[in-house]
């Protein structure tokens, strides 16, 4: 117990009660925080999740938004949940425009409207509702309506039967996959066939060994540039065999 007239905070015994009641400051229903929401929003497809993100997290800038890959592979799945939806009693409707909104983000053509850095939640929540805004305000204008109205509900439509937990681990391996097979694997071949072609011109090219800074068997540049050719086929294999396992794990995630 403090001594008498010690105003340091202490925990109330059991059967003591407050001597005064609590007090807290009022509530306003309208600041500017608000009016700072709309205004952002009005112009954007995204909603006030996403505002209040970046209002929240003021931290990064440009060159750390969220990488371009993770935002097309946010329009993969959720246009791929729309469509198994749609099949447990999403309206069609709603689900078709859905489905288009998010093709749109699959193709790179709302990039503008994700303006999220990559700091944030670990379970991404962030960017997944800021996909979700996106694609149900997009939504609702394919069908006629306003952004805003939420005729076409970012939660209730477009994040229906899915969690953070579970998006945003699915989309980074989409993204990764799709990162692999378009950009990765492309040029590993390149790099592959220009080491092999390296590998004939220099065949007549004879050099010394080396061997711990000694010198060792001779041997031509040829063959030594061939060496290089093998390890880049293998590592092309070793990272083809990688993607049936992450294939899976887009599904069982």
């Amino acid at each position: 117990m403090p001594p008498a007239g010690d105003p340091s905070p202490r925990l109330l015994g059991r059967n003591e009660t407050l001597s005064a009641p609590l007090t807290f400051p009022p509530i306003k229903e309208k600041s500017s925080y608000t009016c700072c929401l709309c205004c952002h929003c009005v112009f954007r497809l995204w909603g006030a999740q996403t505002q209040r993100s970046l209002q929240n997290f003021e931290i990064g800038g440009e060159r750390e938004r969220m990488p371009e890959p993770i935002i097309r592979a946010f329009g993969v799945l959720k246009k791929c949940a729309a469509k198994v939806n749609m099949e447990y009693g999403l309206d069609p409707t709603i689900g078709k425009a859905v489905m288009q909104a998010a093709q749109e983000v699959a193709e790179g053509k709302l990039n503008d409207h994700f303006p999220l850095v990559v700091w944030q939640t670990g379970s991404g929540t962030q960017s997944n509702m800021n996909a979700n805004e996106v694609i149900a305000n997009r939504a609702a204008e394919i069908l006629g309506h306003q952004r805003g109205e939420k005729f076409v509900h970012p939660n209730d439509h477009v994040n229906r039967s899915q969690s953070s937990n579970d998006t945003f681990p699915t989309v980074m391996h989409i993204a990764a996959a799709m990162e692999i097979n378009s950009r990765l694997i492309p040029k590993l071949k390149i790099l592959h066939s220009t080491l092999h072609s390296k590998s004939i011109e220099f065949k007549d090219i004879v050099k010394i060994g080396r061997t711990h800074t000694q010198d060792a068997t001779p041997l031509t540049l040829g063959q030594e540039f061939s060496g290089y050719t093998t390890q880049v086929k293998y590592g092309i294999d070793r990272v083809l065999c990688t993607l049936p396992r992450m294939y899976q794990a887009c599904y069982l995630i």
